[in-house]
Order: structure tokens, then sequence, then C-alpha cells
């Protein structure tokens, strides 16, 4: 038997990739989208009782594909839609709908991530339909991320989609000078889908490894694709260097794990061997971009075997250099991190007091943790607690649940943690 809970597990992992195929063979993001949704519906209906079929994946496409040759046979009205329901019934891998463009680089997802962030859209609507689309994400988690009400989430998601449809933006990688203008779009997609599953922005879980594995290998494509992009380099080389704390930033019972108390040597010395390299790469370049300086950082990061080893001034420095090109409060925010350990939580406090980031759960755990090593704790109980409101993670409210319980019982909080970024991770 099989739990409605592991075929909502497998929802979040193959939604994308389903998404990809099949708007390939369907020239259609709505059409895929209901296929997809038709196909798991089908899977809620019998997994339960016939248990998981050999390959899920293989399934749920073949089932979506089956659905939507079903919907097109009852909408068929004219010779288009009927060619394309003989397409989709031909099992040769080389069958394509006519208008639909074969590239050079063979893959489903990409091809999607740049159909979405073709410059027709305006880029919040090309990271977000690429976070529905390629990770599979809900509007609440976009909505998240963005820092904006579901509500907002959910009409830009369908004017985007919208938008595609009617200006009929084709399905293919763009090659030659399209290539760099859609670069910084398709960078962000990766990234934020790849922090959506290094810090989930809901569930019970830190962690969501099908996304960091997805974002990790749509970098290394990238990358592939344009190979003397130092971004696309600088890219890869910071989330390899995050990526290489995974294991070490959970408890066995999936509690949270700051960096000043993780097990080192459960550190992945080769994703971080792979990481510097591509820094040094970049360094070579000398064409600093933010994807790059944030790598630098963490290749700090990387370089202490043991936190009180951590060259703090040089991240102030690059976090200097990272704010001048991205002025943004979240970056302030990290910086005055950084700051608070070169001159002490007071200067960090005032640095962070002038950040209009009142939505931003992460803002308040910092601004608590500050608080408490000022000793003013009864204002760091009620910033802990105006930070467990805005986070809609279980492991993240539970560790602020356990910062604010040492504070009211003992008076005194854990020790001061350190970290490359509000994060802690």
């Amino acid at each position: 038997m099989i739990h409605i809970s592991e075929i909502g597990q497998i929802f979040r992992e193959e939604y994308g990739r389903s998404v990809a195929v099949l708007v390939r063979v369907l020239g259609s993001i709505d059409a895929a989208e209901d296929a997809v949704q038709d196909a798991f519906t089908e899977a809620v209906a019998r997994w339960p009782d016939a248990g998981l079929p050999p390959s899920p994946a293989g399934w749920i496409i073949t089932t979506a594909r089956n659905r939507a040759i079903d919907r097109l046979r009852r909408e068929a009205s004219g010779r288009e839609k009927l060619a394309q329901v003989a397409v989709l019934r031909g099992d040769e891998p080389g069958d394509e709908p006519e208008g639909i463009e074969v590239d050079t680089v063979e893959d489903n997802q990409l091809r999607l991530i740049f159909t979405c962030c073709h410059p027709a859209l305006n880029r919040a609507a090309q990271v977000a339909l690429t976070l529905k689309l390629l990770g599979g994400l809900s509007t609440a988690e976009i909505a998240h991320a963005f820092l904006v009400p579901e509500p907002t989430m959910g009409q830009r998601l369908v004017r985007a989609k919208g938008k595609i449809r009617d200006a009929r933006i084709p399905y293919r990688v763009p090659s030659g000078a399209e290539l760099p203008e859609r670069l910084k779009s398709v960078l962000a997609v990766v990234y934020l889908v790849f922090n959506e599953g290094y810090a989930a922005s809901s569930g019970a879980g830190l962690v969501r490894e099908d996304l960091c594995r997805e974002a990790v290998r749509l970098g290394r494509l990238i990358m592939e694709l344009m190979p003397d992009e130092p971004e696309a380099k600088g890219l890869l080389a910071l989330m390899l260097l995050l990526n290489a704390r995974r294991a070490a930033r959970t408890t066995p019972d999936g509690g949270l794990v700051l960096l000043a108390d993780q097990d080192r040597s459960l550190w992945d010395r080769d994703q971080i061997a792979e990481g510097q390299l591509l820094v040094r790469q970049c360094l070579k370049r000398n064409q600093p971009g933010p994807y790059q300086l944030q790598a630098a950082i963490n290749a700090v990061h990387s370089d202490a075997a043991q936190p009180a080893d951590t060259d703090w001034r040089q991240i102030l420095v690059l976090y200097g250099q990272l704010l001048a090109i991205e002025p943004t409060p979240v970056v302030a925010l990290n910086r005055a991190v950084a700051l608070a350990e070169v001159e002490g939580p007071a200067a960090g406090l005032a640095a962070v007091d002038v950040l209009e980031l009142g939505s931003y759960y992460l803002f308040h755990a910092v601004r608590a943790d500050l608080l408490r090593r000022l000793g003013r704790n009864k204002e760091a109980v009620a910033a802990y607690r105006a930070a467990q409101e805005r986070t809609n993670n279980a492991a993240e409210r539970d560790f602020l649940e356990g910062r604010v319980r040492a504070l009211t019982t003992t008076g005194r909080g854990p020790a001061a943690p350190t970290s490359d970024d509000p994060h802690g991770r």
C-alpha cells in the first residue's frame, strides 16, 4: 500500500519534468498542466491499491499524454487539432508537432525555462512562472519567495501564461544574440529554485533535496550552454558550495542546525573543491557579478576548518562589493550579519534597524539574535515571536521557539551564532 503523502512527494519531484515534456509535444502550457494534473488525479485513485508502477515518472508522462489525447478528441473540430492527436499517439521519440523547434540542447526543462524567460514577460512573471512549471511550487510558496500576497501571485501567473499563449512565444532555447539578454532571468529562476529546496518556504522539512538537485543540474546545463558567461559559472559555484553543507544543516529528526554548530566533517568536500575551483576561474576573469561575489563569500566560509577560523573581515568586504552592485535590503541584511561579527552586535543592529523588511521573517530573526547578544532579552523574545509568525516552515518555527524558551526559562540564550547570511546556513 502506498500512502497519499508518498504520491504527493512524487508529484513535487516529477511535476516539472512532466510538464516540460508535455509542453514540448502539446505546444501549450495550460494543456500540459491540465494533462499532468489529470494524470496525478488518476494516480491518487489507482496507486494506493495497485502500488507504485516500476517507473512513476514514466507512468505519469504516458498517462498525461493519454489524457491529452482524450481531451483533444473531445474538443477536436478542425484539421490542426486532429493532426495533433495523431502526433500524440505516435511512440517514436522523434515525433514532434509541427511548429515545435528541435534545438541542439536536448533538455525539455531548459527549453521551458527559456520560454518562460522570454523578454515579452516582465522579470517577476518570468521567475514566478518558471518556479511554478519547473519546480512544481504552489502559488503560495512562490508568493512567499517574492514577499507578495498569494492572490497577487496568482494573477501574475495567469497573466504570464496568457502572454505566452497570445504572443505565440516559441518553446526553444534561443541562440546567438538572444542568449545574453535572457541569462539574468534564467539564473534568477535557477537560484530561486535552489533556495526553495535549500530552505523550504513551507512544510515540515527544512530541505527539499529534489529541488536542490534539479537546480544544480540546470546550473550545469546553463554553464555548458554559455561557458563564457562568468555569472553562470558563479551561480553553479554558489549552489555547489551551499549544497555541500546540506547533510550538516539538520539534526536526525529534521531540526535546523546553524552554520556555527554544524559538523563540518559532514560537508561534501568534492562539491566544495569543485565550487572553489569555479570561484578561482571567475576571479581570473575579473568581471564580478552578484552570483560570483556570493560564491566567493561562501568559498571563504568553506576554507574555515572551525567557525572561529572564519575570515569575517574578508566576508564583510565582499558583502560591501555585493551591496554596491546589488543594493537591495536583503543584501544589506546579510552584510549586517557580517558587520556584527567584525564590529559587534550593536553595529549590526544599527545596520538592521534602518532596513524596511518588516514582512521578511529573517529580518526579525537576525534582529532578535542581535538583541539577545546585547542582553535585551525582552525585545529579543518579541522579535523571535515576530519571526515565527512570518515563516511557514515547521523546522524554522521550532528553532525559533527553542530560542524563545532559552530566553524565557533561563534568561540567557544560546551562544551567538556565526553565519554567512541570515539563514545561518
